[in-house]
């Protein structure tokens, strides 16, 4: 039934909750009350004009008992008059009650006035709600008598006095036709039919209250998920919730004075997705036309509200698998973003059945960089998420930076002094990138290598020959897509690769172009390219084949180094292949006259001389940070049981028992694996999942394993975290507050738990968490 004035479903509008006691049940119990209680329940919400709960709470007393309020409905009135059973005004042989029939009595004649008129039996036929009275020959309305709204003036004609003036009877604006399309009658006949319904279902007004309760409910529930639903999209799509000018149109006088009518409206992502919707989606339409401005759930505060409870549900479900896993360990890095504030962002990294985990958890504004201050906000995240840092925190995964890694004050030092075990390992993938930046430098044919590429990618980025060279490779190379240069970085080795690479695929192109350049006009772009087409020599090739393939493998290496289930065991397999391969470009023929034969045939295309390549007899020597770094003779593995017990002893673990776990966990795999299957674990990570339903056998070689794979290689996941940082706070969202950004970098960067997301759950947290509930949602 339509939700209307006089309607049943009008009582069910929205506005303030009424605080009405409700006992107190945990939140999975709560739902399934909710959902399956079959109860009597009593609607908490009612048209009302009030504004706080009190006078919520006021205004349902009033509306129980039929007293007058704020805003008064036919169930209120059907509600009251049947609980109270009172006997209507009016004469004696009509009805008396609600239950009772209308009193219609066909008499063969009825007494006649001055004017020889008189009631007329037929009208009975027209009007079913009349009643006669015989005693006082007059019309009455049974619905209006006894289903009249309380906050209404219905008229005394047809309810005590009586009407009697059977002249005006039957004319259009007077008489029964103008009574009824009256409000008040028609407000009276829809709450009498409600009652006539419930009587032939043979319900009590409570449960038809209930039924029609919990259908408002799920409609809440649906609105309320619709809305979450839309900033759950934005969130993990990095767009914009909100708008320039939100308003859709203009309600005042002094909006108008102040808006410039040039300027178009920009409701936002937010609204008008949420209109969108509600074109093809008739319940979220009516929610936004009847519901109150204030309850509508849309502002930007409700927006944050609403975003914070989905993030911290996230957030929930990262810090109870961190607590099942026991130990783990944490990777911080900072950086700035767009209004210039310090960034703080904290990953954990933890073993959870059968995989490494790296969640992100918290972006954390950092008012000061000096390693006590940063050391402070680390530990106050970790209790603030309720983590046993102290005995379960396992490792920690920073950059090279002196305030993060400093022997005696750095932050690393200050952590462990609070966390005995968790100890610092500098992310591998700096020390990789620090290794190729140094060792570069400290050769000066490779440093002058990348200086003239790097001069060759700033000649060719500017306008005019950047053009030259677009319209060079079309030519040279049709149907194929166009390789750019890209700008060397000491931070990001893989763009030396790339640039590298492409250098290598269009060196016929970057010639021809530097070429044409030298032969115009323009005298100081012809000296550039004359200047760097001298120096593109078959010294320049080798070099370049060269790099191209140290670089691919260091690459591939970087790469396998930021994967988040790689573990320390693992780092140490990968570098030592990379060290065989370095070591066989050096020694092995094959792979030189390779080297060589690619080289020859790139300057033979590029139609550059083949000369000697010199080189100098008196290399620098390398800065004694390198020594290690020199390729030598490979070690011996240290993963046997010595290592196994000393590792144990780093972390108080039973040598006893470790003594009698081995070879048992060794018996178990010869046992499970025989020499004829390939299924054994082949990799740390493998093996701890094998031990993992075992963990009660194997307890102290089981924590070891977890340990082991916790312990991070790289911090490359804060590194990801910054990427999303820089697509959510723009220079267009640059005022956002700093909880606002790290939900969203929750939502955003941890997105397969943002899909799985219950919103039925959802609803519960949000019911808990916004006191002031505009709506009823359970």
């Amino acid at each position: 039934m339509a939700c209307q004035k006089g309607s049943l479903d009008h009582f069910f509008s929205t506005s303030k909750r009424p605080s009405l006691p409700r006992a107190p049940t945990p939140k999975r119990q709560r739902r399934e009350n909710t959902e399956d209680s079959d109860s009597d329940m009593v609607p908490s919400e009612y048209c009302m004009d009030s504004a706080s709960e009190d006078s919520a709470e006021e205004n349902f007393e009033e509306d129980v008992s039929g007293s007058k309020t704020g805003s008064a409905s036919s169930t209120s009135a059907l509600t009251s008059t049947l609980s109270s059973e009172a006997r209507a005004v009016g004469p004696q042989d009509i009805s008396c009650y609600p239950r009772d029939e209308a009193q219609q009595p066909r008499l063969v004649a009825y007494p006649k006035d001055n004017k020889k008129r008189s009631f007329l039996s037929v009208w009975y036929n027209e009007y079913q709600w009349l009643e006669y009275s015989i005693s006082m020959d007059s019309a009455f309305c049974f619905a209006c008598r006894h289903f009249a709204p309380l906050s209404s003036s219905p008229d005394i004609a047809y309810t005590s006095a009586g009407f009697k003036t059977w002249k005006k009877a039957k004319e259009k604006k007077k008489g029964f036709a103008a009574h009824s399309n009256s409000p008040c009658h028609k407000a009276a006949m829809l709450t009498w039919i409600d009652y006539k319904a419930m009587k032939e279902r043979d319900t009590s007004v409570m449960q038809m209250v209930n039924e029609n309760y919990k259908k408002e409910i799920q409609s809440n529930r649906e609105y309320i998920k619709t809305i979450a639903d839309i900033l759950l999209l934005t969130a993990k799509q990095n767009i914009a919730q909100r708008g320039h000018r939100e308003k859709a149109q203009q309600t005042s006088k002094s909006d108008a004075e102040e808006t410039d009518k040039d300027v178009p409206i920009n409701r936002g992502n937010f609204l008008e997705i949420l209109t969108l919707l509600s074109k093809n989606n008739p319940a979220i339409a009516s929610k936004l036309v009847e519901i109150p401005q204030n309850a509508k759930y849309t502002s930007p505060k409700l927006q944050n509200e609403i975003i914070a409870v989905l993030a911290q549900m996230i957030r929930i479900d990262i810090i109870e698998e961190v607590k099942e896993a026991g130990e783990f360990a944490i990777m911080v890095d900072e950086t700035k973003d767009v209004s210039k504030t310090e960034q703080l962002s904290l990953v954990l990294r933890y073993y959870y059945r059968g995989s490494v985990k790296e969640s992100f958890i918290v972006f954390k504004a950092a008012d000061k960089l000096d390693a006590t201050s940063l050391t402070a906000t680390v530990i106050k995240c970790l209790q603030d998420f309720g983590l046993n840092y102290k005995e379960k925190l396992v490792g920690q995964g920073y950059d090279g930076a002196n305030v993060m890694s400093g022997k005696h004050r750095g932050v690393a030092t200050q952590v462990k002094q609070e966390a005995k075990y968790a100890y610092y390992v500098h992310c591998h993938a700096h020390r990789l990138n620090l290794v190729l930046v140094d060792t570069v430098k400290s050769v000066r044919e490779a440093a002058d290598f990348f200086a003239l590429l790097e001069r060759l990618y700033v000649f060719l980025a500017r306008s005019y020959v950047h053009q030259k060279y677009a319209q060079v490779q079309k030519e040279m190379y049709p149907g194929k897509p166009q390789r750019e240069l890209q700008r060397l970085s000491d931070t990001r080795w893989a763009c030396r690769y790339f640039s590298c690479r492409n250098t290598r695929d269009r060196l016929p192109a970057i010639l021809k172009t530097l070429q044409d350049i030298s032969d115009e006009d323009n005298a100081d772009r012809a000296i550039d390219a004359r200047g760097l087409a001298s120096q593109l020599d078959f010294t320049f090739t080798v070099m370049l084949t060269v790099f191209c393939n140290i670089l691919q493998e260091s690459k591939g290496l970087s790469d396998m180094l930021q994967n988040p289930e790689v573990d320390l065991a693992k780092a140490v397999d990968i570098v030592d292949t990379f060290q065989n391969k370095l070591q066989k470009l050096r020694s092995d023929e094959d792979c030189f006259d390779g080297i060589w034969s690619s080289a020859t045939e790139l300057s033979s295309a590029c139609k550059i001389p083949i000369t000697e390549v010199h080189l100098r007899r008196h290399q620098r020597r390398l800065p004694n940070r390198l020594q290690d770094c020199v390729i030598a003779e490979q070690t011996e593995s240290f993963l046997n049981i010595e290592s196994v017990q000393k590792f144990g002893q780093v972390f108080d673990a039973d040598s006893d028992d470790l003594s009698h776990e081995i070879p048992q966990a060794k018996r178990l795999l010869k046992r499970k694996f025989p020499e004829s299957g390939n299924a054994a674990p082949e990799t740390l990570l493998q093996f701890t999942a094998f031990l993992d339903p075992y963990k009660d056998v194997f307890a102290e070689l089981f924590r070891l394993a977890k340990i082991a794979v916790a312990i991070p290689v790289s911090s490359a996941a804060c590194e990801r975290s910054f990427s999303c940082l820089k697509l959510i706070k723009t220079y267009l969202r640059n005022t956002m507050s700093d909880k606002r950004l790290s939900d969203l970098g929750v939502l955003h960067i941890e997105r397969e738990r943002t899909e799985a997301i219950d919103l039925d759950e959802f609803i519960l947290e949000f019911a808990d968490h916004h006191k002031n509930l505009r709506i009823s949602l359970f």
